[in-house]
């Protein structure tokens, strides 16, 4: 598993920006919508506020909703029934998504997004 943690950004050129200076390297991807830098066995995401509105109906940019733990996994629906089971909240059931993975998002005890995926098939 090689977990992608995302922050949700007011503004993604100023966080890239940030990043790239804090952590002396040039991003992996770099498109609108996401920007990730390799953290070496993980990667850190920064997507716009915008970006996960649209994606999950959520408003993050008063919430206590920051930040995504991205998980690749083998059977993501699994994981997401155990989150589901163990008290977390559905946020978007198992589905393909435009950037090539199948995924579903919930909500854990604290707010925080968690995303389970896998590549499309």
């Amino acid at each position: 598993m090689s977990p992608l943690f995302v922050l949700y950004v007011r503004d993604q050129t100023a966080a890239a920006s940030f990043y790239r200076t804090v952590l002396d390297r040039a991003p992996i991807l770099d498109v609108s919508g996401m920007t990730e830098f390799d953290l070496g066995g993980s990667r850190l995401g920064l997507m716009p506020e915008a970006g996960i509105a649209r994606l999950l109906a959520i408003d993050v940019s008063s919430s206590t909703r920051r930040a995504e733990l991205y998980l690749p996994v083998d059977d993501p629906a699994a994981f997401h029934r155990r989150a589901l089971a163990a008290g977390a909240t559905e946020l978007s059931p198992l589905t393909q998504r435009d950037w090539g993975d199948d995924d579903a998002y919930s909500q854990d005890l604290d707010g925080h997004v968690l995303a389970f995926a896998r590549r499309s098939t």
